[in-house]
């Protein structure tokens, strides 16, 4: 045992070996860019490209994997593909390196990593300050289009409105969307339990979701289709309540409904709630 650790030792020819020098100035150089690289991430996952970011992940395991595995054609396409990433790059992050070096130029970016609060799920009086103000404007059928952000961020949809930064009550989102009021038009934006901003204005959707179905109602799908929110609508000409989410839309909630889909984050399963699709579902209805 003695003679093998000797040889081992021996091999390893200690002596040779040496210490490389450490600075002062390479710990402040670790420290910059661990912290680059924070901000970066901080950055990116406050805007929607953080999904993209996701997928080229994605990309890059499954190029490893199929380099280390010599899967040939996988490769290829991937080299392939990855020889005009950069430009590809620039074209889908141009407005998130553009929303980038704006908030560098403010100094939000710092701000916002020593300010980082954790983002709760909705609480119970959210909620039922939320369900008590759709109901009561879809008695009587005053059109509404209310937001509920979850993981993916809507900082894209919010800077098109006006900020607001209220708690929420079913008295504040019934005035802003009073007929007439000044703020009545367009998506309210709920954020950490907060009425975050108003006259949001969202993306309509290209799909065919109905045609007795209005702007309103594309909006809210369109804006699903983009992110992972909760959009509640209240129709102006029926007072049904419908929730867009994953790019589906779910007709004629009931109250418990609209509260166990949102809270638990389940699809509802009330025989009175229609999922439209596109066109094809209406032909199937009218037959």
């Amino acid at each position: 045992m003695n003679n093998s650790l000797g040889r081992i030792m021996s091999e390893l020819n200690l002596s040779t070996l040496s210490i490389p020098s450490f600075r002062i100035t390479d710990i402040i150089d670790i420290i910059l860019v661990a912290l680059l690289i924070y901000i970066v991430m901080i950055w990116i996952k406050e805007t929607r490209a953080w999904s993209l970011f996701k997928g080229i992940a994605v990309i890059i395991v499954v190029s490893i994997v199929s380099y280390q595995m010599h899967f040939y054609t996988i490769s290829w396409i991937i080299e392939k593909t990855l020889s005009v990433g950069i430009i590809a790059l620039i074209v889908l992050f141009q407005p998130e390196f553009r929303k980038g070096l704006e908030q560098i130029g403010k100094g939000n970016i710092v701000t916002n990593i020593f300010n980082n609060d954790e983002e709760g799920k909705i609480l119970k009086k959210t909620m039922q300050e939320i369900v008590t103000a759709v109901y009561k404007m879809a008695k009587v059928k005053t059109g509404a289009l209310i937001i509920i952000e979850q993981d993916v961020p809507l900082g894209d949809f919010e800077k098109t409105g006006i900020p607001i930064d209220a708690i929420i009550s079913s008295q504040l989102l019934i005035n802003i969307f009073e007929n007439k009021t000044p703020l009545h038009d367009g998506a309210v934006i709920i954020r950490n339990n907060r009425v975050s901003a108003a006259t949001c204005i969202l993306p309509l959707t290209q799909m065919e979701i109905g045609l007795d179905l209005g702007t309103r109602h594309r909006a809210a799908v369109g804006a699903s289709e983009e992110s992972d929110a909760y959009i509640i609508v209240v129709s102006e000409e029926t007072g049904l309540v419908s929730v867009a989410y994953g790019g589906k839309l779910y007709r004629n909630l009931s109250e418990s409904d609209l509260i166990k889909m949102i809270s638990k984050g389940s699809k509802p399963t009330s025989k009175g709630i229609k999922l439209w699709k596109g066109r094809k579902n209406n032909a199937k209805k009218n037959k």
